[in-house]
């Protein structure tokens, strides 16, 4: 089985998913976006691909036309009910992809927090992570997509991830983020950071107080869902 991760950024990567993944048989093959994309039949006939997150817009598509290919790429691949997670901007592209639209929320998500699951979240492969604290990193968010099941929400972002039948699932937070490596996070990201006056230091003590959680949950989480393709 085939899993293609496709990163906007190195360090935003499969994380605490990709132990997971090579447990459950999958052979895990990295693309670059922009430097080595996927190609059409890739979209349409990999077993899984996974969109990362990156600090692009997913509607920045005059400013990195390569967005296109990929927002086509998804909804050819969604349409024909292939394995699909996106993470983030993957998730935010993939609301695009099924019509929805993409904007600015006016505010910065940044930092450990707990989503509310909704009734079908509590149903789904989300329920793992109730009440356990997950990396939030975003300044976009998306309306719900037609046919597609709200499944987590916080106060500042209503719509946190989606489900779009049993192939398809969009997460705007980062589950598969490993507190233990958020140092490249906060490296990368550091304009952004100082720009929304985030205390670097306060995320990172944060960051190492959440301990093994995270890891357990994301593991319950990926596990419940690829059991849920079989």
């Amino acid at each position: 089985m085939r899993c293609i991760a496709l990163q906007h950024l190195a360090f935003e990567d499969l994380g605490l998913f990709a132990p997971v993944l090579r447990e459950a048989g999958w052979e895990i093959e990295h693309r670059q976006a922009g430097v080595a994309p996927l190609r059409p039949d890739e979209w349409q006939d990999a077993d899984l691909v996974v969109v990362l997150g990156g600090p692009i817009a997913a509607y920045d598509t005059a400013l990195y036309p390569f967005l296109h290919d990929e927002i086509a790429g998804l909804r050819s691949r969604l349409a024909l009910r292939r394995p699909t997670l996106g993470l983030c901007l993957g998730a935010q592209l993939m609301a695009g992809a099924l019509g929805a639209r993409v904007y600015p929320s006016g505010h910065k998500e940044i930092g450990w927090a707990p989503v509310d699951l909704s009734a079908a979240g509590q149903a789904s492969c989300l329920a793992p992570l109730a009440g356990v604290p997950v990396l939030h990193w975003h300044g976009d968010t998306f309306e719900l997509p037609e046919g597609a099941e709200l499944l987590a929400s916080t106060p500042l972002t209503p719509h946190q991830a989606f489900s779009h039948g049993r192939h398809a699932l969009a997460l705007q937070f980062h589950p598969e983020a490993d507190p233990a490596r958020i140092e490249p996070w906060l490296i990368g990201h550091a304009c952004e950071l100082a720009q929304a006056g985030i205390d670097v230091p306060a995320l990172r003590a944060q960051s190492a107080a959440q301990g093994n959680a995270p890891q357990a949950s994301a593991s319950a989480m990926l596990r419940a869902w690829l059991d849920q393709l079989a």
